[in-house]
């Protein structure tokens, strides 16, 4: 593929990962007026929003069957057309049953659309030879950075209603146009399936599938601590360290604000340090990071903290999401986001559990010791890793 059509698809790719983060964090600012809408108690809300990960879930390991058979880049289209047809169901239900089925089409849709534009970024990373993932993750971050910035502005003006069909209409219109640019190219060819030549030393293929679950646990890591933070990081500044309301939601405007930053400079950090030592070092900045935002007894250490977490974490996702992909096609991009899903679920009420038992910064030190984890695993894998 010409240098030039490269470049046309990564423009298209990238659309479609703000898109996404957009779209998502749009629904998210507008949860409270929808559970107010439905008068939904806590609890009763927590189901429903299940059914944003356990349609993602399911999804997930199913895309990569589909893109195997039809092409990473039509499902990413279908996917992001349903997702953001989707958005705009959730402020027509009134009641939380009515929510939890629609919440399962929007996850489900949210599942597909990831794998897809994944594993298309994958095949685009193995055809420019260029360590350019952190640079669509990058998109994601900006796009959900613009979508809850300009939801908390809107959120006063315009009804839950007119807000999301908002979305909806400009979400379809950047399908349409990035679609139309992403269905022009096949996926640059990937030589992922061709058997090891005489001498060479990957991995056999049970050997692969053990690593794409290794490096899904990479992933796993990561989101856990993305997680914990969106869900107790305002909490424990409020809580334990007495911040204002202000000052506690900036907490998590300092991570996110920090991993976006991180993954702007990711390529260019890949580049100069390759994959193993990037999440080496990401994971043990993260480790010391959050160590530091969970049990320092001063506010602004904290966030200082919190914003050494973002930085840390920040390529540790991409990376572990573009090797799977390398070693089993969009199979492996399925195991590794279905993975990272999961470690996003798990973070939040395992967090809570532990913070009942112990308490929360105790809890939150969790966050640290997956980072340490996902170090050691790049320790471990260093010499497949930089393959």
């Amino acid at each position: 593929m010409p240098g030039r059509e490269l470049v046309g698809l990564r423009v298209a790719i990238t659309a479609f990962f703000a898109l996404d983060g957009f779209i998502f964090s749009g629904w998210v600012v507008r949860i409270p007026d929808i559970k107010h809408q439905t008068h939904a108690s806590a609890g009763a809300l927590g189901l429903a929003l299940l059914g944003v990960s356990a349609g993602a879930v399911l999804t997930m390991t199913m895309t990569g069957r589909l893109c195997r058979r039809y092409g990473s880049h039509p499902v990413t289209v279908v996917c992001m057309a349903v997702l953001a047809l989707s958005v705009a169901l959730p402020p027509l239900t009134r009641s939380v049953a009515a929510l939890g089925a629609v919440l399962l089409l929007f996850g489900a849709a949210y599942g597909g659309v990831n794998v897809a534009f994944n594993s298309a970024a994958v095949d685009l990373v193995a055809a420019v030879r260029r360590p350019i993932m952190p640079s669509f993750h990058a998109a994601f971050s900006l796009g959900g950075m613009v979508g809850a910035g300009l939801g908390g502005l809107v959120a006063g003006h315009l009804s839950p209603t007119r807000h999301l069909l908002g979305i909806t209409v400009v979400g379809l219109l950047v399908t349409a146009v990035a679609g139309r640019a992403l269905l022009r190219y096949e996926p640059p060819a990937a030589d992922r399936a061709r058997p090891p030549a005489a001498g060479e030393d990957p991995a056999p293929r049970g050997g692969r599938r053990g690593l794409v679950v290794v490096f899904g646990l990479v992933a796993l890591c990561t989101a856990y601590g993305e997680g914990a933070m969106a869900d107790w990081g305002a909490l424990h500044l409020k809580q334990d360290l007495t911040a204002s309301a202000g000052t506690a939601a900036a907490g998590y405007a300092c991570f996110t604000l920090a991993m976006t930053i991180g993954r702007l400079t990711g390529s260019a950090l890949l580049a100069r340090l390759g994959r193993a030592r990037t999440v080496i070092a990401g994971g043990s900045v993260a480790t010391a990071g959050m160590l530091l935002g969970s049990l320092a007894p001063s506010l602004w250490a904290a966030l200082a903290g919190f914003a050494v977490t973002g930085l840390g974490l920040a390529n540790l996702f991409p990376v572990a999401v573009e090797r799977a992909g390398a070693l089993a096609g969009p199979s492996g991009v399925a195991v590794a986001s279905t993975l990272g899903y999961g470690g996003m679920l798990l973070g939040p009420p395992t967090i809570g559990f532990m913070a009942d038992w112990f308490s929360l910064p105790t809890a939150l030190t969790s966050v640290a010791a997956l980072a340490a984890v996902a170090a050691v695993i790049g320790v471990a894998t260093r010499h497949v890793m930089n393959g």
